[in-house]
């Protein structure tokens, strides 16, 4: 592969830069505090705090969440409510009320409202607003308003998951041991609502890949009227039980999970609606156009592929409680069906379909007006994500948005107005934006205007917002918004007054093309005493795969912090978002199809070359890192573009993509039988033989996502090859070895591998 210098007009700069404004104005002298790992990964946290435990009451007039005053073993904390229109604040739960009502939690350490007892890990608003659902891991508390009284409605040593009010307001819903069951909010004992629940077949339970690789939230759904629950079956007879060992234990205990690997057995999940009245539950026949995806009402064999080889995507109640909205995906995931389904006959018709040569993102984006005769729908069917209106018929109705941009998410519909409220990538793919338009598609407008990144929590009714705004400069703000984008309150300002004592460099985005001529989104941070004269090596930071971006106008925490604390120490932090990556359309991402890493490698491959085009950096010392999909990035780019990289950290990586789960592999592979040599060739672990440059790998044991046997398997490669790399493994941690204690183990010996290395 030919590499691109200074003299090589293919390889143009950009088009702007812009530097962040905040950190330029808030860089301290050169002389500033210097960061240190310790203090990243301490507390007070550098990033500030968040406000937590917002929730907006049924009525969309009144916001509330906790407020905390002091700290540590002194911290109290109780509930306030805010009225959205004038901004005002009081006291909704006390403290001695929250400590009073909610009960103890043995397997917990005594903290936050000072009175010896936890509190909630959450809570929700009753749909008539009149109580709110405190949720402990064994535990479900209702709470009164206005007598300010407390009734615990489950307790125990047994856990539960998902809780959910009846939209009636007169129940309570969770799971446990593996079935729904239900708790009158005016007392007594549960009662089991499913009945087949076991460890291998789910009633109204989540598997591990659903939500891991669908977003999936919940595994049942109350009716409108609270006539009925639907929920889905799912049943892991046939998925393999993956054992993960504790290595610190004396027994060498293990524990168990179902986890489907690429091209191995899905669950098989069928969909039931049972009446709260009691009878049967009736199955739901999904019978769409592409083939093996018929769900029989008679119980599956789980290894018959009729019954694996598709998804149940999402499933939604239509207003008239008499039907259901259910997203049916095949297993290729390049054929998703909406369709309409009876739930007292359990027939279904599919009103409109989606198919893509490559894959379809599902989306959360489908919305029933109040008339139940038309639906707001997302599609990347022009190449961008796009909203549309229809009715239940599947006619198309109007197109609400268009252009080479992407809808993020549908926030919300105020159907008096007949506005809708959307995120977006309109303004710049490195943001993100609310915008408003009106069902008929006129009327486009930006809402917020501060630059950076918005996250919105529209109010029910959509007549006001919090925004939780960000950018590269700056921790997290929430405020409270009009639907205008006037500001109504500062929930909570978050300014870290810290940050001022250490000498920040500004993050400078811009972007530059490639060999074939697509533009790129990069970002650089300089050294703070950085001097054009001289040469500086440059740390590369890779995510690189679908759904993510690492060139992004926000606030990049804990990973910025120690980019800055990189730059303190002499060094240049690049980084880039390649083919692949979200932001940019479905085209830029669905490049990678049955060929993951080829393009991401040449897009780094060009950033690299840009950065030897620049006077002030040293082309001989580049390095790379990430984490995750990152981590496989950085393997690939150690091993195949060997030249260009002289050190690289690899955490948490997938090595063979085969050690991967169904959906997400499959969804941009296909599977490994139908794509031999895609995973071959994609797949780090075949290209060993190309590392030049210097390696370290970290891996939690307890990896449930993906497991350490990616980065074993990887080691025995390295000694077939006669290859030394430095591994380090942390027992029992998840995927992102997040603890405090560990994290600060971690980044010390990655800070220093990289200034012996590079």
């Amino acid at each position: 592969m030919r590499k691109l210098h200074a003299r090589d007009k293919t390889m143009a700069l950009i088009l702007t830069v812009f530097v962040c404004a905040a950190a330029a104005a808030a860089q301290s002298s050169p002389a500033g505090k210097a960061l240190t790992v310790d203090r990243i990964w301490s507390q007070p946290s550098l990033s500030g705090t968040a406000l937590r435990g917002v929730a907006w009451a049924p009525d969309g007039k009144r916001l509330s969440f906790f407020h905390t005053t002091g700290s540590g073993h002194d911290a109290v904390t109780e509930i306030r409510v805010m009225d959205a229109a004038t901004g005002q604040s009081s006291v909704l739960v006390s403290a001695e009320k929250l400590s009073s009502v909610l009960p103890r939690d043995s397997s917990q350490p005594t903290q936050a409202t000072g009175l010896g007892r936890r509190p909630p890990a959450s809570y929700q608003w009753s749909p008539q607003g009149d109580a709110l659902l405190f949720e402990g891991p064994n535990s479900l508390v209702w709470y009164d308003l206005k007598s300010q009284a407390g009734r615990t409605l489950l307790s125990g040593s047994d856990g539960l998951a998902d809780p959910k009010f009846s939209p009636d307001g007169r129940w309570v819903s969770f799971v446990r041991d593996h079935n729904v069951w239900l708790v009158s909010v005016a007392g007594g004992e549960p009662r089991q609502f499913t009945r087949g629940g076991t460890e291998e077949i789910r009633e109204g339970e989540l598997d591990w890949v659903y939500p891991e690789e669908l977003d999936a939230r919940t595994a049942y759904w109350w009716a409108p009227d609270s006539s009925a629950i639907a929920y889905l079956e799912m049943n892991e007879r046939g998925v393999t039980l993956y054992p993960i060992q504790d290595p610190t234990s004396y027994t060498g205990a293990t524990h168990t999970m179902r986890y489907p690997k690429a091209g191995d057995a899905n669950p098989a999940v069928r969909l039931f609606v049972a009446d709260l009245q009691g009878g049967a539950p009736r199955a739901i026949s999904l019978a769409g156009d592409f083939a093996t995806n018929r769900m029989d009402k008679n119980a599956p064999a789980a290894d018959d592929p009729t019954q694996t080889d598709f998804y149940v995507a999402r499933v939604d109640w239509l207003p008239d409680s008499r039907h259901l909205a259910v997203q049916h995906l095949n297993r290729g995931q390049n054929d998703l069906e909406l369709m309409i389904a009876d739930a007292a006959t359990g027939q279904a018709g599919v009103v409109l379909e989606e198919k893509d040569p490559y894959w379809v993102n599902v989306a959360d984006d489908l919305h029933f007006l109040s008339d139940g005769k038309r639906f707001l729908w997302s599609s990347e069917r022009s190449g961008y994500r796009h909203l549309y209106l229809y009715d239940v018929q599947g006619k198309q109705l109007a197109r609400l948005t268009q252009g080479d941009w992407e809808v993020v998410r549908l926030d919300g519909v105020d159907e008096a107005a007949g506005a809708v409220y959307f995120t977006a990538t309109e303004k710049t793919p490195i943001e993100r934006h609310l915008y408003r338009v009106r069902l008929d598609g006129s009327g486009f407008t930006r809402i917020t205007k501060a630059d950076g990144t918005h996250g919105i929590n529209l109010s029910p009714g959509a007549r006001f917002f919090v925004d939780n705004c960000s950018d590269a400069a700056a921790p997290p703000r929430q405020d409270l918004y009009r639907a205008d984008g006037t500001r109504v309150a500062v929930l909570n300002e978050n300014k870290v007054a810290e940050l001022a004592e250490y000498h920040l460099s500004p993050v400078e985005f811009f972007s530059l093309t490639a060999r074939d001529g697509v533009k790129l989104n990069a970002l650089m941070i300089k050294p703070p005493d950085f001097s054009a004269g001289k040469k500086y090596p440059v740390i590369v930071y890779t995510y690189g795969g679908p759904h993510a971006q690492v060139v992004l106008n926000a606030w990049g925490g804990a990973t910025f912090l120690w980019h800055q604390l990189m730059a303190q120490k002499g060094y240049i932090i690049f980084a880039l978002d390649n083919r692949g990556s979200t932001g940019r359309g479905h085209g830029f991402e669905s490049v990678i199809y049955r060929h993951m890493s080829d393009h991401e490698i040449s897009d780094q491959r060009d950033g690299v070359a840009y950065l030897r085009s620049l006077p002030y950096v040293d082309g001989s010392r580049i390095g790379v890192w990430g984490w995750s999909y990152g981590g496989y990035m950085t393997l690939n780019l150690m091993f195949r573009a060997g030249d260009d990289f002289k050190a690289g950290f690899s955490g948490a990586p997938v090595t063979d993509l085969r050690q991967y789960d169904t959906i997400y592999t499959e969804r941009y592979m296909s599977r490994p039988q139908d794509n031999p040599e895609g995973y071959k060739d994609s797949s780090p672990i075949n290209h060993v033989d190309g590392l030049k440059g210097k390696l370290l790998i970290a891996h939690g044991t307890g990896d449930d996502n993906v497991h350490v046997a990616n980065t074993i398997s990887l080691i025995n490669k390295f000694i077939d090859a006669g290859k030394y790399v430095e591994v380090t493994l942390y027992p029992g941690r998840g995927h992102p070895i997040s603890d405090p204690p560990a994290r600060k183990v971690l980044f010390r010996r990655v800070t220093q591998f990289f200034l012996d290395n590079l």
